[in-house]
């Protein structure tokens, strides 16, 4: 029988509850979030003269922690409009609809006694058959069922989500020996089809996976930094992008988790035992830790940790950072390490460990302690937490933000030097590791394959087949290839056109292997992939290149380049074979254009999607203007409508407006409803995108005709230009800024038309890229791109 997920009940509204019930809500899942009901009144509440006895004070807990969800920022809802999924209640009033929920998820506070309290409240009620689970991140999930029912033990698992739930695609699933394995397989697939998560089998060990491996990093660390001589910036700038861990590196993250739950996963891995002497020693807490805990000095919940905020003499903010020896605050300089110097020059950051770990200074010396402690650690984790290698890199990049796993990274530096380093360190890898020549490797149908520890053969990494791997295919599938760009095969006569240049920017070698990739696939298959699996789809057009030509006032070439970009995105539009798109993270200005001009889009639920040009002093003009000009055309049924259509189109993109996600994009206008899809895993896109192309082929495609678009002309520009004025009059734009919307005004109305007027696609197109031209000669408009191109964030001005 298939199992429906059409309502989930979520029993506890804190941070992690709420979390979960936003990111069912954001798939379109009904949601009840349920908390205790209040012992007392609120002052407020007994001014308004309310009692115990009224809704909106047993509410209350619910309530307030459903509002923080809504206003919550980074967003958890994809779509403000999402929170209407989501119905708040209590424990006592609400508990007993849990007999029509699909699947009660527990997620209140971390101690034993309470959790199975509530398991009895819930038996009361729940129907034989509800999927039943706990978010636990420490307690033992067998401990969990003691004393309930078959019925109860039978779909009963632990579901640990990470937070934040949306951004975090880690989701650990821990059964108990009673938990039915196609329940198992149920939570497994479901996390991955349905909320996009890297669902991965844990056993019900200490911490599972993510938090055991992560916090003996990051304990381990802890460690070391004093002996180093290290202060908490300098790790945090050795421990952060560069090797592909997220920005806020060791301490910050520390800061923003909150000390204290650190330390409560220290001291439960530590005082469970599990541990052998030299590895629990790690799990111990430096001295310095416990007096922070002594002093509340948790991170960014109490206001100061590792770091905190403090006025200079000048009443300026300043972050200072904690001087471990002194547990003083202190302004921290900029420090360098000769190592790091030597990776500049190295990309992706699992190509700079062999680097880093020969450094001859304090860098290098971090790196062989951690790393040497982490291999051998993860090496003595398999099978004890794991019996693959696989699921502890899969955990630690979809929880902790890796970019590469532990195992993965062992791989990179070699694996009998990682042994090496693991030994200079203090330890040894367990005997299994000796004989491995590699973890993984990459079989011939392009799949990844993994050592078995127990026998030394490789098996393939199940559930690849729900989706393409580029890295995977890139060796046996390459058709063509330049300095930023490839065409790959993906099969069934669908090719991919990737985007390889530094940071996916769209330059003349880009748009030559786009267009040779559309005269391939109209001569040799059947559609055409545009995608790509960096960290963003593509921020935008070469700004290096505008700058240089506009400096050198080489407005021929420019306006020839420009109009290379146009017509590379309208041959995307109107090619003879489908054209799918398949974005994710940021697709900025030239990123967008070529979004908004594909026959389909396949969008990664986290789109960042947005035509930025005003950001750097002038408008889209790879056809972004003409193209929401033209979307809008289609809903000009009356004079408000017109207005009111043109107006948040123009609006949007003088705004540099961005969405946060794929469904805010449908908002804007930037995607379609009804045509365009959004994928809520990132993993599964290139092969839903492929998908679409083949059955766009097999229906019989058939080149578009180019659209006629109505514009407004005169009557629609003074609506704008009285709208601008205002803006500037009230300080809220510059001169500048004012300029650039008037000249983005003037394009989207059509130039100089006296009434309205239908005209040719290429009509606005030519519009678009003689004020783009006109811009780029404008002196303010050269320093936002020197400024852009220097601090990676646009000049207001």
């Amino acid at each position: 029988m298939k199992r429906r997920i059409k309502h989930v009940t979520v029993l506890g509204s804190g941070i992690m509850g709420s979390g979960i019930a936003a990111h069912f809500a954001n798939i379109g899942v009904e949601v009840s979030l349920l908390d205790i009901v209040p012992f007392e009144l609120t002052e407020a509440e007994q001014k308004k003269g309310l009692t115990k006895e009224d809704k909106a004070v047993r509410n209350r807990i619910a309530t307030e922690n459903f509002e923080k969800l809504k206003k919550s920022s980074p967003a958890l809802l994809y779509s403000p409009k999402f929170a209407d999924r989501i119905k708040v209640g209590n424990f006592d009033d609400d508990l007993q609809k849990i007999k029509n929920t699909d699947w009660i998820i527990e997620v209140v506070v971390e101690r034993l006694d309470i959790k199975k309290s509530v398991y009895e409240k819930i038996e009361q009620f729940r129907k034989p058959g509800t999927l039943i689970s706990s978010n636990t991140s420490g307690i033992p999930i067998h401990l969990l069922t003691e004393g309930r029912s078959e019925d109860f033990k039978k779909y009963f698992a632990g579901t640990h989500f990470f937070n934040p739930v949306r951004y975090l695609p880690l989701l650990e699933i821990i059964p108990t020996n009673d938990t039915d394995p196609e329940i198992i397989d149920f939570y497994m697939n479901y996390g991955a089809k349905f909320l996009g998560k890297t669902t991965v089998l844990a056993k019900d060990t200490p911490a599972f996976i993510a938090n055991r491996i992560g916090v003996f990093s990051m304990m381990d660390l802890l460690h070391n930094v004093q002996k180093l001589g290290l202060t908490v910036s300098e790790v945090d700038k050795l421990t952060g992008p560069v090797i592909g861990r997220p920005k806020s590196a060791t301490f910050r993250t520390a800061d923003v988790v909150g000390l204290d739950t650190l330390v409560m996963v220290a001291n439960g891995v530590r005082q469970s035992g599990a541990e052998a002497n030299d590895f629990n020693d790690v799990f111990a807490l430096p001295d310095y830790i416990q007096k922070m805990m002594d002093n509340k000095w948790l991170g960014s919940k109490t206001e100061q940790g590792f770091y905190k905020k403090v006025k200079n003499a000048e009443g300026k903010s300043e972050i200072h950072g904690l001087n471990l020896d002194t547990l003083e605050y202190e302004l921290q300089g900029k420090s360098s390490f000769p190592t790091l110097e030597l990776t500049k020059a190295i990309d992706k950051p699992i190509d700079r460990f062999k680097v880093l770990i020969g450094g001859k200074d304090k860098a290098g010396e971090l790196y062989r302690k951690s790393l040497g402690a982490l291999f051998a650690y993860v090496s003595h984790k398999v099978p004890e937490i794991s019996d693959e290698v696989y699921k502890i890199d899969d955990a630690m990049r979809a929880g902790f933000g890796w970019e590469n796993g532990p195992f993965e990274i062992w791989d990179a530096v070699g694996v009998q030097k990682g042994i090496e380093l693991a030994k200079d360190a203090g330890y040894e890898v367990s005997d299994w590791v000796k004989n491995v020549e590699t973890f993984y490797k990459v079989n011939e149908e392009g799949q990844s394959i993994y050592v078995d520890k127990n026998s030394g053969e490789y098996n393939k990494i199940p559930g690849q087949d729900a989706f393409i791997i580029l890295d995977n295919i890139r060796k046996n599938k390459t058709l063509w290839s330049n300095s930023g760009a490839a065409i790959l095969d993906l099969g069934d006569g669908i090719i991919n056109f990737e985007i390889r240049s530094k940071m996916n920017s769209l330059g003349g070698e880009v748009l030559d292997g786009l267009n040779r990739a559309i005269d391939l696939a109209e001569k040799e298959y059947d559609g055409l992939v545009v995608g790509n699996q960096g960290a963003n789809f593509s921020v935008g057009a070469n700004l290096a290149m505008i700058l240089m030509m506009a400096i050198e006032q080489d407005w021929d070439d420019l306006n020839m380049a420009i109009a290379y970009f146009q017509k590379s995105m309208m041959r995307v539009r109107y090619s003879s074979i489908p054209v799918v798109v398949a974005p994710h993270g940021m697709t900025l200005g030239g990123g967008c254009e070529m979004t908004m001009h594909a026959d389909r889009v396949v969008a990664a639920a986290e789109t960042y999607i947005g035509l930025v040009e005003t950001g750097v002093g002038v408008i889209p003009g790879g056809g972004g203007t003409k193209e929401l000009t033209l979307r809008t055309s289609r809903e000009f049924h009356s004079d408000d409508v017109k207005n009111n259509r043109l107006r948040d189109a123009f609006m949007n993109i003088a705004m540099g407006k961005v969405a946060t996600s794929a469904y805010e994009a449908y908002d804007m206008g930037i995607l379609e409803k009804g045509k365009d899809i959004v994928s809520v895993s990132k993993n599964r896109q290139i092969a839903e995108a492929k998908k679409v192309a083949k059955l766009l082929a097999e229906q019989g495609y058939t080149q578009p005709i180019e659209q006629k678009v109505k514009v407004l002309g005169k009557d629609a520009l003074g609506m704008f230009y009285v709208g601008t004025d205002q803006m500037l009059t009230g300080n809220y734009i510059s001169a500048h800024d004012k300029k650039i919307a008037d000249k983005l005004a003037n394009v989207m109305v059509g130039g100089n038309l006296s009434e309205p007027t239908v005209v040719t696609e290429q009509y606005l197109l030519n519009l678009e890229r003689e004020t783009f031209l006109q811009l780029c000669g404008e002196r303010k408009t050269l320093e936002r791109i020197q400024y852009m191109l220097q601090n990676g964030k646009p000049l207001r001005n």
